[in-house]
Formats: C-alpha cells, structure tokens, sequence
C-alpha cells in the first residue's frame, strides 16, 4: 500500500518551504519514523520522517523545489523491502519515476493555458510564485517552466524578466515592506532579478541565499524602516555578580545539572525593569498600542545557517536554574536545526550577548514587532573609581538597549537599563525585590 508522505504544517504565517536534500532514493528501504527529507523555512530547518516502513516508491519533489503545506513530497510503500543504497540499484531507481513524470507533466500544462486566473489558484502556483507574477503582471502559461512536474519555479519568472520578458513595476516592489508597518508580520521578501554576474578570475564563490537568510535580512530591514530606533548605552560592574557566581556555580551545577551563567540574571533583571516600564514589553499595532503582562524573552542565539531567537516563555515565573536550562537546550538544538517553529514565535523583548563573540559595543537591532532589546557585550578589566574616590581595577560589561522611540520615550528607555544596571550591581535586589 501506497503511504503519500507531504509538507506538514510548519507553523503560523509560513506556508511555504524548500527542498533542500532527500536522505533516501528511489526504491531504498525506509524505517518508520526515519528522517526522509531536509525542508528551509523562513525561519527554521526541519526533517520530515517516514511514518511508516517500507521502500521509497516516487520522489515528487526535487532537491531545490519550492512546496507548499500540504503538497506531496513522495509516497512509501508500506511493507515494501527496499535496497540500501547500492551503486547498482542507481539506474534502476532514477529510471522507475521517469514514465510518470512524462504522464503527469501535460496536467499541469494544461492548466497554465487558461492562466489568466493561475495567479491565484495554489494548484498551479506556489503562493510565492504567484506573488511574483501578479506583482509584474505577467502571464504565467507564456513562461517556461522547469520545475518538478512542470510546476512553475522563482526562478523562471526570474530568468523570463532578464530575457525581456517584461520589466519589473517599481511601485509593486515598494509596496510589500509597507504591508508589515504597524502590524506583527513581516513582509514577503522580495528580491530583484539581476543580470548574471561574471565570476572573478582571481576566484569567486556565488551561492544562493537561503530562505533563512533571506528573511533575517529582510526583518532587519524592515526593522530600520518602520521604527524610530535609537540606542542608549551603559556600563555594569560585574564584580559582584561573577563573585556570586564563583561562590555558587560549583552548588549549583552539582544540584540542578546546569552551569550558573550570566544570562539568567539579566533575564532576571530585564523582568523586573519591564514590570516597572511597561512600555519597553508594548508593540504597536496599527494605531493601537498593546501593554503585555507576560514576560515572554527572546534569546538570541547564532547558528552556522544565521540568528534565530528562541523564546523563554513567561520568564518571570522560572527559576535561575530554569532559565539556564531552557537557555542551554536552546543553544544545543539550535546549532543542530531542531528548534521548533512555535519556540521562535511570539516574545515580548530580546536580550542578545554578542559578548560571548567578543563584541565590545554595538547597537543591536530591534526584534519586530518588539519595542525594545537589550544588548550584553564583552567583559573587560577598566579602571574605575569606587564610592570611596579610589582608582580601581572593575570587571566592566557595557550594555546597550535598543529602542522604538514611537512608543518608548528617552526617560523610560534610561531608566530601563538603570534600573538593570542597579540591580546586577548589587544581585541581592533581584532576591529581596528592592
């Protein structure tokens, strides 16, 4: 029996994703609950498992297709005893699909004549496929296509515009990011097909930027459009704080199973700052303005694919050693790409540490549709002079909050990060509550 294998749901806004390599050919033995398919979102990577065992019968979409949820990726037969991936069962396994791709192909053909309407049926086009053709008016049935099943691929439309297909409308183009003003979703990344660029003798590399990428950049952006962004800075004396953790980490380890680190005190001290400036956890929403009494923070956390921000849910009811190990689990699986799409939506504020990668100041860039982040640096040994008047040596960290200055005004960003300065300079605060 047949087992159709197709794109799962992969979490709010995101519709769509890309193939990016099959783990199984034609006619290899599959074992339920083994991973078959590597998919890029704009957000994360995710392995489709089999859910059943047998032999991989069809593979419909190739490595490099853009699918949509719900679209079929392959089918299984269920029961089935395949090969393992002997060089001689090669042939064999490209050559078994290849009469029903030539069947099948004429289905979609046929549809794309009658293309006025293709634009917005998902049958024919991908939504982002879609979203370019009617953004430059073009007629879908007059563009070759190449992609699987001779389903219309971004880069068809791409290649038919640089062949004189039709020139790209300037306005359409500057419409997409205004979408996402005031509003909790960014907009469609959309990027312009330029002619072909002739590598550099002296040796080049040109690959193609990944949805990830893309949207990371595309956020970043947006986040410069859209917000009045300012950055005020402040330095922290963590003398006090790593004393505390000296003394503790070796008792703390040995009864949680987790390392005493930084971040929990400034998640800590970022929860009571927020409790007292309200505005800091808001967003704007259109011409609304939303106060949010949950603490929900986002971690930061860079991987080899790009920046993801996980987010610690309600923060200000964990624990310190809670919060170390949601924050370690969170850096493992987001270097292995197993972070889930509901962990990286949502969240109130930011906290990044570019610290840890030997940053001494920067400004970091709002999370949108956030209002504030908070940025940790490096800590350096400074000269400072103490309560007494007298020249010492401090172990001191500068931090930086990010701000939209539409809904956070100058006093209540300064305040915000004094008020964190004075607590992670004397950690009992965060104890006591003072």
């Amino acid at each position: 029996m047949a087992t159709d294998i197709t794109v799962p749901t992969l979490g709010e806004s995101v519709s769509e994703a890309s193939v990016i390599q099959w783990f199984k050919k034609v006619g290899d033995s599959v074992a339920k609950d083994e991973p078959l398919v590597e998919l890029e979102t704009d957000k994360v990577t995710i392995e489709v498992p089999s859910p059943v065992a047998g032999a991989m019968a069809e593979i419909i979409a190739d490595s490099g297709a853009d699918v949509e949820v719900g679209a079929l990726l392959c089918r299984i037969d269920e029961g089935a005893t395949g090969s393992d991936s002997k060089k001689e069962d090669a042939p064999k396994a490209e050559a078994a699909p290849e009469p029903a791709k030539e069947e099948k192909k004429p289905a979609p053909e046929s549809k794309s004549e009658a293309k006025p309407a293709a634009t917005t049926s998902n049958e024919t086009l991908s939504p982002a496929v879609a979203k370019m053709v009617a953004e430059n008016d073009l007629d879908a049935s007059k563009i070759p296509a190449s992609g699987p099943k001779g389903n219309l691929t971004k880069e068809d439309v791409q290649n038919f515009m640089k062949s004189g297909g039709s020139a790209t409308p300037a306005p359409a183009k500057a419409a997409a990011p205004a979408a996402a003003v005031g509003g909790t979703k960014p907009a469609t990344p959309t990027y312009e097909a330029l002619p072909e660029r002739t590598p550099d003798p002296r040796g080049e590399e040109h690959v193609k930027m990944s949805k990830l990428r893309k949207v990371i950049a595309t956020r970043l952006k947006e986040a410069q459009n859209t917000a009045a962004m300012l950055t005020t800075f402040n330095e922290i004396d963590m003398g006090p704080m790593m004393e505390v953790r000296n003394n503790y980490k070796d008792r703390f380890e040995k009864k949680h199973s987790v390392k005493l680190g930084f971040m929990s005190f400034f998640v800590k001290a970022a929860v009571v700052a927020l409790k007292e400036l309200p505005a800091v956890n808001g967003e704007i929403y259109g011409d609304q303005i939303i106060y949010k009494n949950y603490y929900d923070i986002g971690i930061a956390v860079g991987t080899p694919s790009g920046l993801v921000v996980p987010v610690l849910r309600d923060a200000d009811k964990k624990s310190f050693a809670e919060i170390e190990g949601s924050i370690a689990d969170f850096g493992r699986r987001a270097r292995d790409g197993k972070l889930s799409m509901a962990e990286m939506q949502g969240g109130s504020f930011t906290i990044t540490n570019g610290g840890v990668f030997g940053s001494l100041l920067s400004t970091p860039i709002i999370n949108p549709p956030q209002s504030g982040i908070l940025g940790m640096h490096k800590i350096q040994k400074r000269p400072i002079v103490n309560s007494d008047g007298e020249i010492v040596v401090g172990n001191m960290m500068y931090v930086a909050h990010s701000y939209d200055h539409r809904i956070i005004d100058g006093r209540e960003a300064v305040t915000f990060l004094v008020r964190i300065k004075e607590l992670l300079e004397d950690p009992a605060r965060l104890l006591i509550d003072v």
